[in-house]
């Protein structure tokens, strides 16, 4: 399996607003960008979306080190919180329905197919490669928002 190195971000303008996303995906010393827009939509939701449409450049199972800025991204594999909302219905701790069921569906079912694990980064900081992140989604929402 190829080892693959993606970056992702989103963005919003308001929350809910209009959104952006943006994603670095690199393989070896090839580095491709994407980003795309919503008109209605939260920043969650922008962070969600960019995982997803970065895994689903992949044109084969990869090993994935994918980098995000998004704690409620991270931590939701980092800390298994996927497994426990699998095993409660798609329920969080506090017996409401998780947000964003059906992106996180689209995500697991993602993950299935690649070997990803999460790494939290800070975001707005020194990583140079979020912050090409973050600017793709923002230009998306510039973009639009003439």
């Amino acid at each position: 399996m190829k080892d693959v190195a993606i970056y992702t971000d989103g963005a919003c303008s308001g929350n809910p607003g209009k959104g952006g996303w943006g994603c670095v995906l690199i393989y070896k010393d090839i580095q491709k960008e994407f980003s795309g827009y919503d008109e209605n939509t939260t920043n969650n939701r922008m962070e969600m979306q960019a995982v997803i449409e970065a895994l689903k450049k992949l044109k084969e199972p990869c090993i994935v080190d994918l980098y995000s800025d998004s704690a409620y991204v991270c931590n939701a594999f980092v800390n298994d919180w996927i497994s426990s909302w699998k095993n409660n219905g798609f329920k969080n701790a506090n017996k409401k329905e998780v947000l964003n069921k059906e992106l996180w569906l689209e995500i697991i079912e993602l993950c299935n197919i690649h070997k990803v694990t999460f790494h939290k980064v800070k975001g707005h900081a020194d990583n140079r490669l979020n912050n090409l992140c973050d600017k793709l989604a923002t230009d998306e929402i510039k973009r639009h928002s003439i």
